[in-house]
Order: structure tokens, then C-alpha cells, then sequence
């Protein structure tokens, strides 16, 4: 059997990937086998981070509305949600979300509407 040497293409490998350690601490940014374990770890973390993120923004959007929809009576977010589908006015969590901070006279409106 014929030994194969990785030669340029191992070389760009390790470059690659000490690129991507470059700010780790210590031997982190400097060595090939720990850098690559905590490349590796990273993507990792930053995969699960962005589920988080949209789980963490759904939550606030929900409580953002809940405290509005509180303050005009109305007892829960299904029935805000079902009034609203009933009146064909198609807002996402989102946007009610962003349309209380920007322009709350609007929702104000909105929900008084609704009550009626």
C-alpha cells in the first residue's frame, strides 16, 4: 500500500480552520486538534442559538401583546386572535407586536373596534 501525504490540500484544511478559531483563547486559535474541537462545539452552540433566538422572540411578542390585550378587557389571546380572523384582519405576532411600540393610537383603535 502507498502511503498518501494530504500535502497542500491538508495544509488548506488546518488553515481553514484555525481561520475560523481565530479569537479562542489560547491554544484554541493556535493548535489544529483543539481548534477543530471548538469549531466544531461552536457551530454547535450557534445552531441551537438561533432556535433560541425565535423561541425567545415569539415569547416576547406574545407578552408584548398580553399585557395590551389586558388593558382593554379582552380575558385571552385566542379570543384577540379569533376576533380578529373574524373581522379579516390579517396581523401576525410580529407585527402587533411592532405596531404597539411604533404606533399605539392605531391598536388602541383596533382594539376598540374589536370590543364592539
Amino acid at each position: 500500500m502507498i502511503r498518501v501525504k494530504k500535502g497542500n490540500n491538508g495544509i488548506k484544511h488546518h488553515k481553514k480552520i484555525l481561520k475560523l478559531a481565530k479569537g479562542f483563547f489560547a491554544a484554541h486559535s493556535k493548535l489544529f486538534r483543539t481548534a477543530n474541537t471548538k469549531i466544531i462545539k461552536a457551530f454547535q452552540y450557534s445552531y441551537v442559538g438561533r432556535k433560541q433566538k425565535k423561541r425567545f422572540f415569539k415569547n416576547l411578542w406574545l407578552s408584548r401583546i398580553n399585557a395590551t390585550i389586558l388593558h382593554f378587557k379582552i380575558k385571552s389571546y385566542t379570543k384577540f386572535i379569533s376576533k380578529l380572523k373574524n373581522n379579516k384582519i390579517n396581523l401576525n405576532k410580529k407585527m402587533l407586536s411592532q405596531l404597539m411600540i411604533i404606533n399605539p393610537k392605531l391598536i388602541t383603535k383596533l382594539l376598540q373596534h374589536l370590543i364592539k
